[in-house]
């Protein structure tokens, strides 16, 4: 199992370049940056946790350009979005981004995404139905592994639609970097069985883990697929612990991603002693 590293990614938190290279050489399988372009100040949507909005949700940097700024310092390290919002960007720019960076880092990107929790900010962003969000997810992930795909790629879904196109450079493979959605609904687990290339379910959001993960395995092999094909990477919001790693480890779970706790984002002090501690646990994971 390996294990990742999440972060808000703010002005205040350690700049990416240093923590790329200090994850990178600690051991650290990957690093991940969340994505919210914008926080509306009318806002009628609660926050999923309940109380009020922690202030860093406020203050986060660009994932892609961050990413970037780690891909040049390191040369292992995997890059990943925790979690993208896809929905929220014009669909060829966002392409065109995403395929700039993956060919720049050498193939390393991981594109995480979700439909994202906030009605107002999804609004503000695009045309796309709120209702419709999953369906317009799976189309944008569709329509984008044709475009990096395709010699003249098209795209026609229900919501999204384009007659064919030049699109250059592709991605360093084809189809794109893979998609791992993170859904912890009925729907979005259905649909992450159905199409996502892997899964990101968080482990306090589930009342048993280990049959959280069994079930999904199901869902997988109902939809034709094999479960060896999806990636599960668990977002770790236990308080971490050796015999906690080692358990999701025994699980069969590819990834797990720790991070300093909602409770310390605005402790960036904190970040690098806790790598430091972590990383003594990576040998046995």
């Amino acid at each position: 199992m390996h294990l990742g590293f999440s972060s808000m990614n703010t002005a205040d938190d350690p700049a990416p370049d240093l923590l790329a290279r200090t994850l990178e050489e600690a051991g650290f399988e990957s690093l991940w940056y969340g994505e919210h372009s914008h926080i509306p100040v009318a806002r009628t949507t609660p926050y999923p946790p309940g109380g009020d909005l922690p202030e860093p949700y406020k203050k986060m940097m660009d994932p892609y350009v961050s990413l970037m700024s780690a891909a040049a310092v390191t040369s292992k390290l995997k890059l990943g979005t925790g979690i993208a919002l896809l929905m929220e960007r014009e669909l060829f720019s966002q392409a065109k981004t995403i395929a700039t960076l993956d060919r720049l880092s050498g193939g390393r990107l991981v594109i995480g995404c979700g439909v994202g929790w906030n009605q107002e900010e999804f609004e503000n962003a695009t045309r796309l139905p709120w209702k419709r969000r999953y369906l317009a997810l799976k189309e944008t992930v569709l329509a984008q592994r044709a475009l990096f795909t395709d010699a003249e790629p098209e795209f026609h879904g229900d919501l999204i639609d384009f007659d064919p196109v030049w699109f250059e450079p592709k991605a360093s493979r084809p189809g794109g970097p893979p998609v791992t959605f993170g859904a912890m609904g009925p729907l979005g687990i259905r649909h992450a069985a159905e199409w996502a290339d892997g899964w990101m379910p968080v482990d306090v959001a589930m009342p048993d883990v280990k049959q959280g993960i069994e079930d999904f395995r199901q869902q997988v092999r109902d939809a034709g697929r094999s479960p060896d094909d999806v990636e599960i990477t668990l977002v770790v919001m236990a308080p971490v612990t050796a015999d906690l790693l080692k358990s999701y480890r025994d699980m069969g779970i590819d990834r797990c991603n720790i991070g300093v706790g909602m409770e310390n984002w605005d402790r960036p002090e904190i970040v690098m002693p806790m790598i430091e501690q972590y990383s003594k646990l990576i040998p046995e994971l």
